[in-house]
């Protein structure tokens, strides 16, 4: 909890009280995260479907990976839900948490790599698959700097590392796209780069909220 949330200094034995602007900016944190696990929710779905119906594992495992990036959010609600909303213990779990989930989507990315790879998998375009991963690569960018901005507010590493993966979110849409469109010109490496790319990314933020240091970026 951020200096500027503390309205007075209370007894040694109780916990800081947080202020209006804290209270405000954390059910703020968990409207956005109630939007960004229903929008997840459509995504997978959608995706799923669009892989299947145009046999693009690319897009199936960017709908599995939509369902990893779901916890985040769910952590993130659950953090700033109830008793919670005011425990330092709840942070430091739900920091820990996010972490984790940062470390589960950065080896499925991988291991998706290395078994299409083994298969000879190549993406292929499809209509539905492009709408759903444009719609992301333009919200997902929004949301996602929404929540850094409140994580660093409120002193939260849990809500700007479930903003981190917004962002990643919209970079694997976007290297989802780039990979279809590259596909058409035999480029068919640039979709599993892009994805061992994140995968490096994903694991170097899940150090950093492991460690609470994403709520200082």
């Amino acid at each position: 909890m951020t200096d500027q949330y503390i309205r007075a200094r209370p007894p040694a034995s109780a916990p800081p009280l947080p202020s209006v602007p804290f209270l405000r900016d954390a059910r703020l944190a968990r409207r956005l995260s109630f939007c960004t696990l229903a929008w997840l929710g459509a995504e997978s779905v959608l995706g799923m479907a669009a892989g299947l119906s145009a046999h693009s594992v690319a897009l199936i495992g960017w709908a599995w990976a939509s369902l990893v990036e779901a916890l985040a959010s769910l952590i993130v609600i659950w953090r700033f839900t109830g008793r919670r909303l005011h425990s330092h213990t709840a942070e430091h779990r739900a920091r820990k948490a996010v972490a984790v989930s940062f470390w589960v989507l950065s080896p499925y990315l991988v291991l998706h790599v290395a078994y299409d790879l083994s298969q000879g998998h190549r993406a292929a375009p499809t209509a539905l698959g492009i709408v759903v991963t444009t719609i992301s690569l333009v919200s997902m960018p929004l949301l996602g700097f929404a929540k850094r901005r409140l994580g660093s507010r409120l002193g939260s590493a849990a809500t700007t590392g479930e903003g981190t993966q917004n962002l990643m979110c919209a970079l694997l849409a976007a290297g989802v796209l780039v990979g279809l469109a590259a596909t058409s010109f035999g480029w068919w490496w640039v979709d599993p780069a892009v994805a061992v790319a994140l995968a490096v990314v994903a694991a170097g933020e899940g150090r950093k909220a492991w460690r609470g240091e994403s709520c200082r970026h």
